[in-house]
């Protein structure tokens, strides 16, 4: 099992903006990155224009069929795999303080849509709204209309 490499391109729009007040307690540095084991990467100010994240994962196909993931960003368990966007405080103190994170569920991408891509050669893309219903940082598990998968 092998597999075959797929890049998935994560393009967020609509960031929540530099300030966020978590439990009550005012955040100056928001950022968010992508999750690369324990550790955030490429980290973006939460009042940029928009990110992008270049995403490069392992693709399986079990022995029933379906498809798996794998690789460092990925992340959870077979069947619910998932890529993180992570959330912190940068300060001049802290480099990064975690305080939430989202999850793009790849077990709900079409997989229809890997399997173009993969033949394609070209990227996974998905395109996520980072600000949720109430202005902040979105987290939990995303989906659409707030996440649109597509090659």
């Amino acid at each position: 099992m092998a597999g075959q490499q797929l890049e998935i391109v994560i393009r967020g729009h609509h960031l929540p903006g530099r300030t966020f007040r978590n439990a009550g307690v005012p955040i100056h540095g928001v950022h968010v990155g992508v999750q690369i084991r324990d550790e955030p990467t490429d980290l973006v100010p939460g009042d940029a224009a928009g990110a992008e994240w270049h995403v490069d994962v392992r693709v399986v196909t079990d022995d029933d069929g379906g498809l798996d993931f794998r690789g460092p960003a990925v992340h959870g368990p077979r069947g619910q795999r998932f890529l993180y966007l992570t959330w912190g405080d940068v300060t001049v103190d802290s480099p990064f303080t975690m305080f939430r994170r989202a999850k793009l569920m790849l077990g709900a991408v079409d997989p229809a849509l890997v399997t173009r891509a993969l033949a394609d050669g070209g990227p996974l893309v998905a395109t996520v709204d980072l600000t949720d219903g109430y202005g902040g940082p979105r987290c939990a598990r995303v989906d659409a209309p707030a996440l649109v998968w597509s090659v």
